[in-house]
């Protein structure tokens, strides 16, 4: 470090000029050759600090009953001339001494500045566009739109001021004034706009007045600025009008703030213009603290569930804005919730991939998955219309949930709700399905399908709805996924209707043993031959218990994938080889009799295999699949008609 002593005026002692540590000036040249995409923050930085002056103020006349200052009209001034093209942010706070501002702005960092220098060049070479969120240095900031930052603070209770000023180049200077306001004003020299390269027009009111409102509306001090307004008769004033609300909802109890409050905020947060559906408060005491204002809106985007959908919900950091969308707070399957998280203990300049590994967000979204699903729980059972609103809306992201959080499955699984066979309005909960069940019943059903009226129309569901077994409706994508990772609900195995062997009647009747070992020797030569003759369709012919109305169906094996499945699969660009099920006959039935007659006198003539053929055909339109061969299936058809004529 250099130290040249010059005069700078009748008012001010000796002048310091000091060098920047080369890690400081490397990390300055940086900045200002723009490798922020950001650059709208240095207003937030510099109000921060400001409004973190004010706190330690307002604490030192606690703590010091001597400090003889004026606490009355603590306050954050924005002053800007714009011919001269500077920015001043002032403040009354606590300021610093000449030995603070060599310490705290004299150096960027008394630690960690290799570091951050490593991260900068990194993120420059990689051409990251949002170093802003990943790290920061603060006060340093300016630099990205001044070339030219001064200084002048005076810490309360002394007399003399401080001064530094540097343009970033390579030095500092540091001296002493008489006289200065209390507090810390920082005034910047701005760069001329530049808009491709992400450098507006600061000295604009259009401009400061977005920055304020957009990251520290909700500090606790005012922000004020002298702004010129017009009266009715033409002619223009100027007046002091302070930028921020400074209503930071989530910092007032719940018994404070109205619903249209809490409302017009949701509003403000989520861009919405309809109330939500509920408001969850949080607040945590103790070693970590923060509170956060959640809300679950009343419709669901219309981009829910494209790659792009903006999720996460907005991060303070003492009421300081920090992030808009932080997708560290919240699962992905609660990507729905809105609202905002502030905490007391984060860093302003956190960055996003910090915020996957800290143990206090972690904590935190913990704790505010538990809230959010506490809320759907409290719905479920206490407003079950506001229930059926959140379900129809949110529930197909709701139950990606039961997948990706192992921590809550439990408590996903007693608070969805699916539709059932038990009512066509209505959807149902496991736990109600479980108290429905009959002594004979072991197994929960279930099916899944394109839509609610493929399923019901399907043949697997003849028997169940003859025996009065309900059975689940699953139409949504990640039901395909899910059934297969949950074995059980309260000591009750799901089971797909659709798939592995029934034997329905063994459930209820064993006496019915005997009849069924009977059937199965008279049809045992037609499932034969038609298992030869299908061989390259399906792996297996065999009797069914699960037709009622029907003569065929098609079945898959308990671990393999349905055709809804592949059909996902494929829809993704994903080729899978083909699979062969099992095609199940109903004996009861007058075509599969019948054609087990014929087989019996007539063998494997070929007017019989085209009849097969047509079996197998019908089974699959009736499960929504595609035919390989629709041309011949109709062909086959008509021919088929037309001999019955």
């Amino acid at each position: 470090m250099v130290v040249r002593p010059s005069e700078r005026s009748s008012v001010s002692t000796q002048v310091e000029t000091h060098e920047f540590q080369a890690e400081a000036q490397q990390l300055l040249q940086l900045m200002v050759h723009s490798i922020y995409s950001n650059k709208d923050v240095f207003l937030r930085e510099l109000i921060s600090n400001a409004a973190d002056a004010l706190d330690k103020l307002r604490l030192e006349t606690f703590v010091d009953k001597d400090l003889q200052v004026d606490t009355s009209d603590l306050h954050v001034q924005i002053e800007v001339d714009r011919e001269q093209r500077t920015l001043t942010v002032r403040d009354n706070g606590i300021g610093m001494s000449r030995a603070e501002v060599v310490q705290l702005i004299g150096t960027i960092a008394k630690s960690g500045t290799a570091e951050l220098l490593a991260k900068a060049r990194e993120s420059q070479e990689s051409g990251s566009a949002e170093l802003i969120g990943q790290f920061g240095v603060g006060f340093y900031s300016s630099f990205m739109v001044a070339d030219r930052v001064s200084l002048v603070t005076r810490r309360a209770g002394e007399d003399e001021a401080t001064r530094w000023e540097s343009d970033g180049s390579g030095t500092y200077t540091v001296e002493t004034v008489q006289e200065a306001p209390q507090g810390t004003a920082v005034t910047l020299r701005l760069r001329p706009e530049e808009a491709d390269d992400g450098l507006f027009d600061y000295s604009s009111e259009h401009k400061i007045r977005e920055l304020v409102q957009r990251y520290s509306d909700f500090i606790t001090w005012p922000v004020r600025m002298e702004v010129e307004r017009s009266d009715d008769d033409g002619s223009t004033k100027r007046e002091i009008e302070t930028l921020n609300s400074m209503k930071a909802l989530w910092a007032r109890s719940r018994d404070e703030v109205s619903d249209e409050e809490y409302a017009q905020f949701y509003k403000h947060v989520s861009r919405d213009w309809r109330d939500p559906l509920e408001v969850i408060a949080v607040s945590a005491e103790g070693t970590f603290e923060y509170k956060a204002l959640l809300f679950i809106p009343s419709h669901a985007p219309g981009d829910l569930f494209a790659e792009d959908h903006r999720q996460g919900v907005q991060l303070y950091v003492k009421r300081v804005f920090v992030m808009d969308e932080c997708a560290a707070l919240v699962p992905p399957y609660l990507r729905f919730v809105k609202g905002v998280v502030d905490a007391q203990d984060l860093s302003l300049n956190v960055s996003r991939e910090i915020l996957q590994q800290d143990r206090q967000i972690t904590l935190m979204r913990r704790r505010l998955t538990k809230k959010v699903l506490s809320a759907v729980k409290h719905m479920m059972s206490e407003d079950h219309e506001r229930y059926a609103t959140f379900w129809a809306e949110f529930g197909a992201a709701f139950k990606e949930g039961i997948l990706s959080d192992a921590e809550n499955r439990d408590t996903i699984l007693e608070i969805a709700s699916f539709a059932s066979t038990h009512d066509a309005e209505r959807t149902t909960t496991l736990r109600q399905y479980v108290e429905r069940m009959g002594e004979a019943q072991r197994d929960i059903y279930f099916m899944t399908g394109a839509s609610r009226s493929i399923i019901e129309s399907s043949p697997h569901i003849e028997a169940f709805r003859a025996k009065g077994y309900e059975v689940l409706l699953l139409t949504d994508p990640v039901d395909e996924v899910w059934v297969d990772s949950v074995a059980e609900f309260d000591g009750k195995p799901l089971r797909s209707i659709a798939k592995g062997e029934l034997d329905l009647d063994a459930e209820e009747d064993e006496s019915a043993e005997p009849e069924r070992e009977q059937r199965q020797e008279e049809f045992a030569g037609l499932l034969s031959w038609m298992t030869a003759l299908l061989e390259e369709q399906v792996k297996e012919v065999r009797l069914s218990s699960r037709l009622t109305t029907s003569p065929a169906c098609l079945v898959s094996g308990a671990h393999e994938m349905t055709p809804t499945m592949e059909k996902l699969y494929r829809a993704m660009g994903q080729e899978l080889p083909p699979t062969k099920r099992v095609l199940e006959l109903n004996p009861a039935h007058a075509l599969v009799d019948g054609l087990r007659k014929a087989h019996d006198e007539r063998g494997d003539a070929a007017g019989l295999a085209e009849t097969v053929e047509l079996l197998h055909g019908s089974a699959v339109l009736a499960e929504g699949g595609e035919l390989t061969d629709p041309a011949r299936f109709t062909r086959l058809l008509a021919d088929h008609l037309a001999r019955d004529l």
